[in-house]
């Protein structure tokens, strides 16, 4: 059974980190480019971060230099590092995961999302 699980959200004041972590299971994550997402209340979703298979990173303007996204394909995991938080980062943060082979690419799996909030 395909799985993404989220964790490492929660109440930060601004300023602060807080690294968030995705845990996959049923499938390899080394083939697949991982994506962190996130929704603001009231916003439409959008990409914070991504990473290729090979490693490749892209950012959206608002985190970069504050953000940043990894992968661990021995334990089918991606993390993002979240410093300088500040309270327009407070959304619901999900992990995406698309096939990035010819015989997956038509494989795009969500995990449930993760709340920040970030507010002193």
């Amino acid at each position: 059974q395909v799985r993404l699980v989220e964790s490492g959200g929660g109440l930060a004041q601004p300023g602060e980190s807080l690294r968030l972590s995705c845990t996959a299971s049923g499938f390899d994550t080394s083939t697949y480019v991982m994506r962190w997402y996130r929704q603001p209340p009231g916003k439409e979703r959008q990409l914070v971060a991504g990473v290729s298979p090979l490693g490749f990173l892209n950012y959206a303007d608002s985190v970069k230099g504050r953000f940043t996204i990894s992968r661990d394909n021995a334990k089918n995991m991606v993390f993002l590092q979240m410093n300088s938080l500040r309270p327009e980062d407070t959304a619901v943060y999900t992990c995406n995961a698309v096939g990035a082979t010819r015989e997956e690419r038509n494989n795009d799996y969500w995990g449930q999302g993760t709340q920040v909030t970030v507010s002193s």
